[in-house]
């Protein structure tokens, strides 16, 4: 009877660890990389709870053969402004959310006429302390144990444990994608960088090339006496 008890309560409290573990991942976390074109705006939207916490981190990882900068808005559906941010190649906000709404995030590239600009982007809507308020009612079901055997089932140190982990995979995920967002900026400022050395080496051969042949042309008129520049040279 008391291993029958004893298998009774570890299934509860699995059960109890399981919707904790639900409820811990069933924040809006997105992560998206866009490319807006020139001229143009592209705006997301989400909905947001009050009491929740909006995070959103952004950064322009190629310019095309442009600056790495972009217009940010985050705002209210009804048109109220709460953040703005004027070619910027890179911000983070937080706000915390004062009551139900929808929210949009506009990337504006209006300014720019040719070059298309790629940005990467991290938004994050949760609420702090959510878990705790509604993840464990199911625990109720756990009444009626000794002190003994409820503390032998340490809950707490389930949840504790849950959220430890939690929170060392969403770090090491955000610092993955932001290593990933900053390789491949790095990468197209490179290649920038080689296709305007190429593009300058080019145009300085096409100058070389042409004074070495108006200098064989110079020196040439010097000894035929009958040629225009040999002329004009004599008049100089």
């Amino acid at each position: 009877m008391g291993n029958q008890r004893r298998i009774t309560t570890a299934f509860v409290a699995l059960v109890a660890m399981i919707t904790q573990l639900a409820l811990l991942v069933s924040a809006l976390q997105k992560e998206l990389t866009i490319n807006v074109e020139a001229g143009q705006q592209d705006c997301f939207y989400e909905q947001a709870k009050a009491g929740q916490t909006i995070d959103i981190e952004y950064q322009v990882i190629d310019g095309g053969h442009g600056d790495l900068d972009i217009s940010f808005e985050l705002a209210e559906v009804t048109g109220r402004t709460i953040f703005a941010d004027y070619k910027k190649s890179d911000n983070i906000h937080r706000y915390p959310v004062p009551y139900d709404g929808e929210f949009k995030f506009c990337f504006n590239n209006d300014f720019s006429r040719h070059n298309s600009k790629t940005v990467f982007f991290e938004l994050i809507i949760e609420r702090e302390g959510e878990q705790e308020d509604t993840a464990w009612s199911d625990v109720d079901l756990l009444e009626g144990l000794t002190p003994e055997e409820f503390y032998e089932m340490k809950v707490q140190d389930m949840e504790d444990a849950i959220k430890r982990v939690r929170n060392n995979l969403t770090k090491a995920r955000q610092l993955q994608d932001m290593l990933r967002s900053h390789e491949a900026r790095d990468r197209n400022i490179a290649e920038e960088n080689y296709f305007k050395v190429n593009v300058w080496s080019f145009f300085q051969i096409l100058v070389m090339i042409a004074v070495g042949v108006l200098q064989v042309f110079m020196v040439k008129s010097l000894f035929d006496t009958d040629s225009r520049a040999y002329k004009l040279l004599t008049k100089l």
